[in-house]
């Protein structure tokens, strides 16, 4: 039987505040299986980003488990989680959080600059090639569309060729038109690259386009279902720009 890339296992994750607790998590256990499309749907206050933060070892579960490729993640330290962070996992977040200073192509360089990577800028245009932007990579992000500052936040997630992206309300500053080039470019990778992509997302629409959906409320998990009949993209119309790097 194949293994799952993500087991959370009973996931309780509680806040204090002075001396009141706040849980956030109240057992959250799931299965995200190599080359999955997931979205991960609830209400604010759901628990679904601090999921989304476990997930990506940003934080810790107070207990409870987290076996991220076999490898039980949920314990280890700072300089564990973060080589764990640089190696196989790429975040995409609403904001972009791109530097406004700095090109398409530095902004993609920054992960491998952290990463000591000192020959990487072929790879860097490689990535914002496949994600459509090969002539843009010189424009600053206030050069650019919020779509299109999106699409270099994706390809600033893939440069360390991750094999799951985790991206956190990823649409939820674009308009519909940019936000189905996002998800077309998020069903592409998933479909021709295998990479397992997990989506945190309010938006029914945009769970649509995903092949399974979790739902949480109050810090649960209150259902696991298959999407019927998934919006793919790829069927109906052509990608903005050539898929290969």
């Amino acid at each position: 039987m194949e293994q799952p890339v993500i087991d959370v296992r009973d996931v309780v994750k509680i806040y204090r505040m002075g001396s009141v607790e706040v849980p956030a998590l109240r057992g959250v256990s799931l299965q995200i299986f190599p080359g999955e499309l997931v979205a991960i749907m609830g209400p604010s206050g759901s628990g679904k980003s601090t999921l989304m933060n476990i997930l990506g070892c940003l934080d810790r579960p107070t207990s409870g488990t987290y076996y991220l490729d076999g490898q039980e993640v949920s314990r280890l330290d700072d300089n564990a989680l973060a080589h764990i962070r640089n190696k196989k996992i790429g975040f995409v977040f609403q904001t972009f959080n791109l530097l406004p200073r700095l090109s398409a192509l530095a902004n993609v360089e920054l992960p491998l600059i952290y990463a000591g990577v000192t020959n990487g800028r072929e790879r860097c245009i490689a990535a914002l090639e496949l994600v459509g932007l090969g002539d843009r990579i010189h424009h600053r992000p206030n050069e650019l569309s919020g779509g299109q500052q999106q699409r270099v936040a994706i390809a600033r997630a893939l440069v360390n060729d991750p094999s799951i992206i985790l991206a956190d309300e990823p649409t939820g500053n674009l308009d519909s038109k940019a936000g189905r080039e996002i998800m077309r470019i998020f069903q592409q990778l998933n479909a021709e690259r295998g990479i397992t992509i997990v989506i945190v997302t309010h938006d029914a629409d945009i769970a649509r386009h995903t092949r399974r959906i979790l739902r949480m409320q109050d810090g649960l998990m209150v259902a696991d279902e298959p999407v019927e009949s998934p919006r793919w993209l790829l069927e109906e119309e052509p990608a903005p720009a050539a898929v290969s790097p």
